[in-house]
Order: C-alpha cells, then structure tokens, then sequence
C-alpha cells in the first residue's frame, strides 16, 4: 500500500491514473515458451491446447471477489450465470426455451441457463413493489456432476449482502425487502443513529477493539514494509523527510506516522516502535492525538491517506453491526433470520421483492453467478426453511471460509479451472456443461507483455491474443504478417474489432487535489480544471497518433456504446474543458493547433489565479500554492515503464504546458499496474490515467454516489461527493422512462466535468487477434459487438488439425 508516505513523501507531486473496471494494464513476461510451459500442466501435444495471451492476473478468481476484468475472464470460464444477454445488451427473459433476435440481417436464437421475469405494482417511480422471478432449467449440473438448483442461487446472493462480504457487487445497494434489517439482524435498524454511536466511541469497547486489529495494526504493520521496501531503498528520495543512510526501519516509520517528538524510535526495534505506534493510535493508556486534535483512526487515517474520513466507511459498517446488536440487547427490535423479500418458490424458481423501482436492478437482482454452495459453503449448513443458507453468515469466520476457495474456482461454466502457475492459467473442458463438452479439451490463459502479443501470435506461441491495443503501431504489425493482405485480417492473423464497452480517462482525485480542506469548493474545482484544461487541449492529436482510426475522442465521461451518452446534436453538448474561468470558449473553429495550445495555457493561468495560486509578473510564473495545494503533482499511468500507453504523451504535453506555468507534473509510469490499483484502493493517487469497463445499464452509483466513496469500500476513486449528484443518481435508476434518464445522467455528467476529477480521452475499439493458421475462423461466434464476445460461444470453437 502506498500511504500518507505518498501524501508526504510526495508532497511535491501530482498524481494520475484510473479504474472499471477494464484495465489498460501492462503486465510481466513470463519466461516459457508455449511448448515449455504446457510441460508442467496436463499432459496435452500442443495442437490440442488453445493459448490466449492475457494481461496480467491478480489471482483473485473467486467469484465472489475477483475484481479486474483479467480475473473476471478467468470466473467466466467456469460460472454459470442466470440472466441471458444478445449482441445489442438486450435481455432475453425466456432464454430456456429461447428468443430470437435480429442483428446485423441475420436472425440468432439464444438460449440460457435461466428464465427471468419482472412485474410491477404500480408503474415507474409510483411503483410500489417490483417482483423479479429467476427460474432455472432442471437439467444443469456443476462441473463436479452435482446438481445446480434455486439453493445454490440463494447461497450466492446471501454471500454477497452479507455485512462481512468484501467484493465487489453491488446487491446490497438494491431496496430488497427486509435487506437491511436481515443484514444487521435487526427488525428496527432503522432506529439506530450510527452517527451518534460513534460519536461514543469511548464507551464502546467493542467497536474500538474491531479498529485497533482490522485498522490501526494492519495499516501501521503494512507501513513497516513499505519503509523497508520503498523509503530506506531510495534514500535520496526522501531525505526532504529526515531519511538518512543511517535511518532504522522503526525509526522510518516513526518519522512518518510518530504522534510524540520526545520518542526516540531509534533506540527501540521496529517490533517495539510498531507496538508503539499502536498504542498511540489506540483507545487505552498511551494514546495520543495529533496537532489538530484528532485522535486514534482519524488521525492516522489523515497520516495514510491525508483524508480524515479514510476509514469512516469501515467503522460505520462495524458501527452498524455492534449498534445493532446492542438494540437487540436493550429490547429495540426483533432478530431477523432472513431476508424477507427472497421467497423460494420450488426447487428451481427464486422470487426477489424491492421497494419501488430501480432501472438496473434487474441487471443486479437477475443476473447471478450460480456458484455451488457445496463447494463455496457447507450443505450441511444449508436448510432454507429453517433459515441456514450454506455458510456462518453474518460472521467474519463464515466470509473467510468462502473465500478460501479464492485461488481455485469451480463452477458450471464450459471449462473446468486446473491450475494457475508460471503465469499461467490451465482450463480443461468440462463434460458436464449444459450446452455440451466445449470441442477444444484445453485451455491456457497465458501472461504476456502487451507489446508481445502480436510477435507470439504471429510465431505460434499464442493462438489468440486478447486485449490488444489497437494502436496505429499495432496495426502496421499485424498488416506486416499478414502478407497476402497487408491488412489487419489475413494469413497469419484475423482481427476482430469492436467498439468497446467502456473508455479511456485521466483521474484527479478530489481529495488529494485540492486547495485547503474541502475538494468541493470553487478554489478545489479551479486547481482541478487547470490541470483537466491542459490534458484535454492534447486528446485530439495524441490518440489519432496513437490508435488512428481504431479510437475516437470523446467529451464526456461515459461510454459513447450506452444509450445514455450525449451526441453532437443534443442541445448543451460541448467539448470537454473549453471554457476557461469566467464561462468563456477558449478555442475558436479557426485557431491553429499552436494557437489552441497557447489559449490553453492562459486558460489553465487563469484557472490557477482563482484557485489562489501567486503568480509572479517578472518572472510570469506561479510561485507558490495556496495552503492545501503544492507546486507538483504526479500523475500515475500502467505504461509498463515504456511509455506504452495512449495517455502518455497526453501527460508527457502537460507536462511541460504546465512546466511553463512555474508548476510541475511529475509522470509514474509502473510496470506492475497493480501499483495503481493498489493505490486507487487506497486513494493515494492524485492523478491518474486508465479505462473503465462499463454496463449495459448506465447506472452511475457505485462510480460517482458519494456512498462510494468511503475508503477503499468503493470505486469513486474521484472521492467526488456532492449532494446534488447523489439526488440525480438516485432519481435517474428509480425511473423506467428512458427518456428521463438520458437527461439526468446528462446533468449527472454537466456536475462531474464542472468538479474536474475525470478528463474524458477515448473510445477505443477492442481488438481481438487469432491465428489464421491455428484457429478455424468459421467456428468463431458470428457478429461479435461490444455485448457478445468471441468467449460468448466458446464451447463451439475449433482449432484445424
């Protein structure tokens, strides 16, 4: 983790990255060959295994708990799931006995593991009740050969809003009857003031015993390591700090998170100056508060994260738990065993029952991962009516023994996960699957550095390569083998190329770009639009340098896929950050690129001014940040340390845009991007560049609802929390009417640019390559779009002999 140690040690930076949740990530070369690798998995010759070439893997294929979409791609493989899409997003809701769907003049018929349906009482946002039904076929079995019924559905959604669950769905923030109160075990949680519980947090022992082991030891403990990792290895870089070549670990940490001056860590061991530390940030005898009269997590909270409110999404949450529990104790409420909007109808029909309506619920409540609770659980645990449900819910032990299976899935999917070594994942086909033994046995997902893909391609190491950037580079290599076209699809390589469901960004970071206390205010949004002014002015020229044709720039942060997405022709639409401090266009038709670029600047100067920035007429340069901004920032990218990234020289130009200006912009291009995840999560960055994966659904809850935004609880990594933003988010997913949604996200999107923590860079198409020569083209799914992938219809997929 990269802590306050950023906050501090980089005091001097500014920096840029991003996150959807599909990853741009430049990854590690392993060092086997195909022949070489498939040596130490199943005994196999190589004409009888399909190599893909991935990104890296964070080993996280649970799916419960996998989050990027490489480890997504792994779960995909062996899960089943309950709703059924087409290639335009549609949702087929007969998808046993199959529906038709027309695309591209040809007509498909898709099929599913699951029928789903929805009704309402009362209609829109006068609804009353909304009552979605899954119902499953009778003929579905694991990979194992045991039977998938409604239970194991059940299983899975009570993993996944129980209070300990720690990944990433969202089913928990849908209005399910009952879901609350069964969540907190309490018929009136609505009585409780969380507030105010923890406002007394001196008297609740329990609540501060849970932050002392979950918070204070496991954040002060990482700290230590990343002291003698990172700070005490790099002198020279933090020698403004007070390291020396003569600093102890213990005494590196102290310098960083010591809350008493008279301490002297260097005549104590780490182990000792650890328990310290501890103890200073502790409730008991020894603990101490900081200068500004914080005290405990919230100090140390300032000190990793120089964001008071870091962890007050983890202590809430436990906060709730314990107040609870204390309402029950006190005769407040009645325990609730279940949730009571799930009703099991039989064997293979489940009933969800939500409050109102919400737009992209069904996307939420109907679209489950079937996973086997006898292999995730216990079915000794498991007796619906009785209301035990496959595992010790609502209990740490109970969330930790499900995801002990995070390293190895097992599911109803077409491939049976076999191992993951090497940086590589082994997939064998599974008899069992629904829709047949998938033709081709064997499967390997196999780690390889982005700018290696095509090369392995076009040797035969790899026989698909997934993900590849389509950059004007990339191009010109594939056309260089293919040599009978000269053409991205020939004799070597066949290309498949598709919008993609999701779009390339540079991230500030509300809380860690700001001027004073409150990233919200005017001056905050100021200091932010002066660094978005001088990324976008750079959009245009670099991403035709880098992709060519194979993106496009886009003005606004949203997917130009959805349906939701502004177009040219909508009144208000406009190009993103051309309009400098007083509402004025910075850029007229008939302006040259120097004369853009020299408009920018001066824009970018007067944004600066008003953010309270001194500027200095002799020398026509900023010198100094008003309190709570800096003169550097840095800006973090996954370039894999090459600069191979499409927002690299758009940083590169801001750079030196701002360079003129007296401000710096410092460029950390990491070769392991699980830096930059790493560091979102713990909101660290400042600023960042990436590409999300987005929905069907436009939904902008989990991104920009400032309830995202506590801790690493969320993926409002912009810590953007506006009140007025989280009313039309509400307001837009309640409504079924179309119309009123695409106008609100369109104010939701007027209020992101206008906090200026999202600059908006491409929409890039997805560019799939297979071997011409391994792969039998005509196998391949037809008409792959942004919904339906080449994978959608792997089980038909062949390999020539």
């Amino acid at each position: 983790m990269k802590s306050q140690k950023l906050i501090k040690v980089l005091a001097l930076v500014l920096v840029a990255a991003f996150a959807t949740i599909a990853f741009a990530a430049c990854t590690k070369s392993p060092e086997t060959s195909k022949s070489d690798a498939t040596k130490s998995g199943s005994s196999k010759a190589d004409d009888a295994v399909l190599v893909v070439a991935y990104d890296q893997f964070s080993e996280k294929f649970s799916p419960f708990f996998a989050s990027t979409s490489y480890d997504q791609d792994v779960v995909g493989m062996t899960q089943l799931g309950t709703m059924t899409t087409t290639r335009t997003g549609a949702v087929i809701y007969n998808a046993i006995e199959g529906e038709d769907e027309a695309y591209n003049g040809t007509t498909y018929h898709y099929t599913g593991a699951a029928d789903v349906a929805l009704r309402q009482e009362g209609q829109g946002t006068d609804a009353h009740k909304t009552i979605y039904t899954i119902k499953l076929r009778n003929d579905l079995k694991f990979s194992d050969g045991q039977p998938v019924t409604i239970d194991d559905v059940i299983f899975s959604m009570y993993v996944i809003i129980d209070p300990y669950y720690t990944g990433s769905s969202t089913l928990g923030s849908i209005d399910i009857v009952g879901l609350q109160e069964y969540m907190y075990n309490n018929s009136e949680i609505g009585k409780l003031d969380v507030a105010a519980y923890i406002a007394d947090i001196a008297n609740k022992p329990e609540l501060q015993q849970y932050i002392v082991e979950n918070i204070i030891t496991p954040t002060l403990t990482d700290e230590l390591d990343w002291v003698k990792g990172s700070v005490l290895t790099d002198v020279e870089k933090y020698a403004p700090y007070g390291i020396t070549a003569d600093t102890t670990p213990g005494e590196g940490l102290y310098i960083f998170y010591g809350l008493d001056s008279s301490y002297d860590a260097k005549a104590h061991t780490e182990a000792e100056v650890l328990a310290e530390l501890i103890k200073q940030y502790g409730f008991g005898e020894g603990a101490l508060k900081d200068a500004d009269g914080n005290g405990n997590y919230v100090a140390l909270a300032n000190a990793y994260a120089g964001d008071p409110t870091y962890f007050d999404g983890d202590v809430a949450g436990r906060a709730k738990i314990l107040g609870a529990q204390e309402l029950l104790a006190s005769g407040v409420g009645q325990p609730v065993p279940n949730v009571a909007g799930f009703n099991r109808i039989d064997d293979y029909t489940l009933e969800v029952t939500t409050n109102g309506y919400a737009a992209n619920a069904i996307y939420q409540v109907c679209s489950q991962t079937i996973t086997p609770k006898h292999y995730y659980g216990d079915n000794s645990l498991y007796n619906y009516a009785n209301n035990q449900f496959g595992f010790e819910n609502r209990t740490e032990e109970g969330m930790k023994r499900v995801g002990a299976k995070n390293n190895n899935p097992m599911g109803a999917g077409p491939y049976m996960f076999d191992k993951y070594e090497n940086g590589i994942v082994y997939f064998k086909a599974n008899p069992n699957y629904y829709k047949g033994e998938p033709i081709i046995k064997l499967i390997q997902f196999k780690e390889t550095p982005s700018k290696d893909k095509i090369a392995a391609l076009a040797t035969g190491d790899v026989d698909v390569a997934q993900d590849v950037t389509g950059s004007v580079d990339k191009f010109k290599e594939i056309a260089g083998y293919n040599k009978d076209t000269n053409d991205a699809t020939g004799d070597t390589i066949t290309s498949s190329i598709v919008w993609n469901l999701g779009y390339g960004y540079v991230g500030i970071c509300a809380d860690t770009v700001r001027v004073g206390s409150d990233g919200g205010s005017t001056e905050s949004k100021n200091l932010r639009k002066a660094l978005a002014t001088l990324l976008a002015v750079h959009r245009e020229a670099t991403i035709a340098s880098y992709y060519g044709e194979a993106a496009a720039v886009i003005e606004y942060p949203i997917s130009s896929t959805s349906w939701a997405a502004p177009q040219i022709s909508d009144a208000g639409y406009s190009i993103a950050y051309s309009k400098d401090v007083t509402g004025a266009p910075i850029y007229t038709s008939d302006m040259s690129a120097d004369a853009k670029l020299a408009a920018a600047i001066n824009a970018a100067k007067g944004f600066l001014q008003a953010a309270g920035y001194t500027w200095d007429e002799a020398s026509q340069k900023f010198t100094a940040a008003p309190s709570g901004a800096k003169m550097s920032y840095e800006l973090t990218l996954p370039g894999g340390g090459v600069g191979d990234h499409p927002a690299f020289q758009i940083a590169t130009q801001a750079a030196a845009d701002l360079a003129t200006l007296g401000l710096e912009l410092k460029i950390n291009d990491v070769s392991d991007a699980n830096v930059l995840w790493n560091g979102l999560e713990a909101g660290t960055i400042e600023l960042w560049a990436a590409a999300w994966g987005s929905t069907i659904d436009p939904d902008m809850y989990q991104v920009y609802h400032s309830a995202s935004a506590q801790g690493g609880s969320g993926s409002n990594h912009y810590r953007i929390k506006d009140a007025n933003l989280d009313a039309l988010i509400t307001a837009a997913r309640q409504s079924d009417d179309q119309t009123f949604r695409r106008t609100t996200y369109k104010q939701c999107l007027d209020i992101i640019l206008d906090w200026a923590v999202e600059v908006p860079t491409y929409q890039r198409r997805n560019l799939v390559c297979f071997s011409t020569k391994r792969i039998d083209i005509n196998s391949l799914t037809p008409d792959i779009t942004t919904y339906w992938g080449w994978m959608s219809e792997i089980e038909t997929l062949k390999i020539n002999k």
